[in-house]
């Protein structure tokens, strides 16, 4: 299945071009009838199908720290990474309660990359004011590239923030997390 995303394309051309190839838009009809399997989940954008882009290291997750941070070993050395442009509900911090769907996250995040090898993109900063590295994070899946951040996001694990000047890839997770939203999944469901 293909997806356009058609930003400066006029919207009959796209929907045309669209039916012709058999694809599906991003954006049109309901949150349940923009996804294959009706349960609102955000369609993957072509962007991410095809992998990263920028520059990249590979990683061994050692363990999962909680929804939107992990330990990774890279060439021998083990590293915090945090995620960039998502953040979870809190479960480890111990100044605060765990939040609510704090343990959902964790889950989430360690079914996506627990024990798993993952490359790690990096965007502008490359490490954040607690020492952790900022990435992206890329699983090398069965059915093709899956993108970490995007994917907690549109499952509504997670939500979309914006610290510049790390913003790669921000309007498809604001987008992701708006589409999550409106289909009242994860945390943003009843």
């Amino acid at each position: 299945m293909c997806h356009s995303r058609g930003m400066r394309t006029p919207a009959l051309v796209l929907a045309v071009a669209a039916v012709l190839a058999g694809c599906t838009l991003v954006g049109s009809g309901s949150p349940a009838e923009r996804t294959a399997d009706g349960t609102g989940h955000v369609p993957v954008p072509d962007v991410i199908a095809t992998g990263p882009t920028g520059r990249t290291e590979i990683g061994q997750v050692v363990r999962v720290t909680d929804g939107d941070t992990i330990r990774v070993e890279i060439e021998g050395v083990e590293e915090r990474v945090r995620y960039i442009g998502v953040d979870t509900p809190e479960s480890v911090d111990p100044r605060k309660t765990i939040q609510p769907y704090a343990v959902e996250a964790d889950r989430a995040n360690r079914r996506l990359v627990e024990g798993r090898e993952v490359v790690l993109e990096i965007d502008v900063s490359e490490r954040d004011r607690y020492g952790r590295l900022l990435r992206y994070v890329w699983v090398d899946a069965a059915e093709g590239w899956v993108l970490v951040n995007f994917q907690l996001v549109s499952d509504g694990y997670a939500s979309a923030v914006t610290y510049p000047p790390d913003v790669k890839y921000q309007a498809l997770l604001l987008d992701a997390e708006r589409a999550a939203r409106e289909a009242a999944v994860g945390m943003w469901g009843p």
